[in-house]
């Protein structure tokens, strides 16, 4: 009796294989992008601070960087989750100031309180802390199927405004990496699968064995 594979279900584990291997290698490459990144963030951690005039446009790359900048007047307010330096959870407090010929404005997270209500005794003036991004609340469903707009910077103020408790500053360490073990769970999906294809491609076989209908007189 010749034994044939079955094509169909052969091409599509097969296929379903090489992309989980395929997903394994892209988490590799991001793996290496994701670690320059991160040395980045770490060098400038300790590079001297920068007017924000001087590193505008913000990207990616002045991240942790520290800055100054000035608040001519507060335009806004708005209040997030968050923690002080004390690692104390609360309610941040991030001004979105005009700048002037600084560019065209800049949040600022002036601090934390236990109360969500907007500060009313800070309008402004000189800033000093480290740039992030300024934390998006588009809901998580819109972040997956919609192109959002490009994240805005914003500086974690050193001093709080009155009544408030400085919040704590951005840490690179703080941001995961664990695109190694991403690609090593791809790989192990790949390698059972195949296994598990195998294996049933030889109960298989043994069935058609054991069938006299298949056996040769």
């Amino acid at each position: 009796m010749t034994r044939r594979l079955p094509i169909v279900s052969t091409i599509i584990v097969v296929a379903a294989a090489l992309l989980m291997v395929r997903l394994g290698f892209w988490q590799l490459h991001r793996l290496q992008e994701k670690e320059a990144l991160l040395a980045r963030y770490a060098a400038n951690q300790s590079s001297p601070p920068l007017p924000f005039a001087a590193l505008f446009p913000v990207d990616d790359h002045a991240l942790y960087r520290r800055s100054s900048a000035t608040c001519l007047s507060v335009a806004g307010w708005t209040a997030q989750a968050g923690r002080d330096r004390n690692d104390e959870p609360g309610w941040r407090h991030i001004a979105f100031c005009r700048t002037g010929a600084e560019g065209p404005g800049i949040a600022v997270d002036m601090g934390v309180s236990q109360s969500p209500a907007m500060p009313t005794t800070w309008h402004g003036g000189p800033v000093r802390g480290r740039i992030t991004w300024l934390p998006s609340d588009a809901p998580l469903i819109a972040r997956i199927f919609h192109r959002l707009p490009p994240p805005s910077p914003m500086i974690v103020s050193e001093m709080a405004a009155p009544g408030l408790t400085p919040s704590a500053q951005p840490d690179p360490s703080a941001i995961p990496n664990n695109h190694l073990s991403y690609a090593v769970q791809w790989f192990s999906f790949a390698a059972i699968a195949l296994v598990i294809y195998g294996i049933a491609l030889w109960q298989r076989a043994r069935k058609l064995d054991d069938d006299p209908g298949n056996r040769r007189s």
